[in-house]
């Protein structure tokens, strides 16, 4: 096997496994904080997440520093911080944190002369989308900046006012059904709308 292809590979494991450690998150925070201390909790994030961060950030251009490829940098952050600390809040923080980096990118694409980001997806698909449809991504891009705004104060105040357990249970279960639903809703609108592209 040649280098770059095992390398690719590698890459390819590597996003799976965050892509797994970020959905089931709160899952292993819940089992790890009901059985040891929020230092254990970090040491098990961070195990799956810091490989993972470490190969995306290798080589990172500067300018893109606020991209959403840095989210696990900032999650390292904060579960470095819970394991020096030993203190569950950097690690119940985490959902909350990830939804308001999300905001933010997803927000300043609404600028003025900027593409905004569900746009940017669209685009992906269709080469010149029509003026309506460029409305309907700007539109949708405030929904999910909504969205974001509170399903991220909902996992801020479970964080700070809930048990462990109902924390868990939006973060690992409820939120990804409202991401889901709000996914099935723009869908089913689009083709309605626009037919199918």
């Amino acid at each position: 096997m040649t280098a770059p292809r095992a390398r690719g590979r590698l890459t390819l494991a590597l996003r799976i496994l965050f892509g797994a450690a970020f959905l089931l998150y709160p899952l292993i925070v819940w089992y790890a904080l009901s059985r040891g201390s929020p230092r254990s909790a970090a040491i098990v994030a961070l195990c799956l997440v810091l490989p993972v961060a470490i190969v995306r950030l290798r080589g990172q251009d500067p300018r893109a520093l606020g991209s959403l490829a840095l989210v696990p940098f900032f999650v390292v952050i904060a579960l470095t911080l819970s394991l020096v600390l030993d203190h569950a809040g950097f690690v119940l923080a985490v959902p909350a944190m990830v939804n308001a980096m999300l905001l933010f990118a997803f927000a300043s694409t609404l600028r003025r002369g900027s593409v905004p980001m569900i746009e940017r997806f669209a685009r992906l698909q269709l080469a010149n989308p029509t003026p309506d449809q460029v409305r309907w991504c700007r539109d949708w891009t405030w929904i999910w900046c909504r969205f974001f705004v509170l399903n991220g104060v909902t996992a801020a105040a479970l964080a700070i006012w809930a048990p462990i357990e109902w924390w868990a249970i939006y973060n690992g279960g409820l939120a990804y059904v409202g991401i889901g639903a709000l996914l099935a809703i723009e869908w089913t609108l689009r083709r309605r709308r626009f037919g199918p592209t």
